[in-house]
């Protein structure tokens, strides 16, 4: 039960943004948000394990750059769980059913959820949820859209922790969820839920009441106190960037 609980609140923690001194995050978020597309666009172009192997380390060299490594390392194992899955899928299924997967087509397909789950995560561990409203605003998303998008990743490290101290204390009350069987286990989980969703709508209402005191939606077009503005190290990575997006396009459609 402990490793669970300390399981969920890691999963919390890596949700939370953290500003760190890296030259990664100090380019424009649209960069970023640039980079991440180009990582997940070749995670999908990839067929060959040597193409999703130098997807994956590229997204572990930047990790690096960007000092998230050791944050990004979770979503990734996590992802190796589901891609262990995907593999047998492929591979054994493929090959019961005779529909002829190959075990190299099998490891592609593996890695390359692994490859998109790290490429996703890099951009959301280096990017906060101020510059996440401000890139969005810049491609001229409704604001009711903007809202509720970024509330909802504000919100999700929050409901996970409001669980991890839920399941401590019933668990102090004698609560079991890993004994009995699979209808017992899915029972124990109620007394979890029902204050999780309760404590979900008071934020909710807590929330509608603070945007109705500071008057959200009286202006239709609402001034900004930041605006997003390219600077030459963002030019320069994003040149180098495009220029790398496009070698390893032509690698793996007409040299390999």
């Amino acid at each position: 039960m402990r490793s669970e609980v300390n399981d969920l609140y890691s999963i919390a923690r890596g949700f939370i943004f953290q500003r760190l001194e890296s030259r990664f995050q100090k380019l424009d978020p649209r960069v970023r948000l640039l980079i991440t597309v180009w990582l997940f666009s070749l995670a999908l172009a990839s067929f060959k394990p040597v193409h999703i192997s130098l997807v994956v380390i590229t997204v572990i060299a930047i990790a690096l750059l960007g000092s998230v490594l050791r944050r990004l390392a979770r979503p990734l194992i996590f992802a190796s769980g589901f891609g262990g899955i995907i593999f047998l899928l492929n591979f054994f299924a493929g090959q019961f059913l005779g529909q002829g997967v190959t075990l190299e087509e099998a490891i592609v397909f593996a890695v390359r959820f692994v490859a998109v789950v790290g490429s996703s995560s890099l951009f959301f561990l280096t990017t906060s949820p101020d510059e996440l409203e401000h890139v969005m605003k810049w491609f001229r998303f409704p604001r009711d859209v903007i809202f509720a998008f970024v509330t909802a990743i504000r919100f999700v490290p929050v409901l996970m922790l409001d669980a991890v101290t839920i399941m401590d204390a019933q668990k102090s009350r004698g609560l079991e969820l890993e004994k009995g069987r699979l209808l017992t286990r899915v029972k124990n989980f109620i007394p979890i839920l029902i204050p999780l969703v309760v404590n979900a709508v008071i934020r909710s209402g807590e929330l509608a009441e603070a945007m109705e005191s500071r008057a959200y939606g009286a202006v239709k077009r609402p001034t900004s106190l930041t605006f997003l503005s390219l600077r030459r190290l963002d030019i320069v990575t994003s040149s180098l960037g495009s220029a790398y997006f496009i070698t390893l396009i032509y690698y793996f459609y007409y040299l390999s």
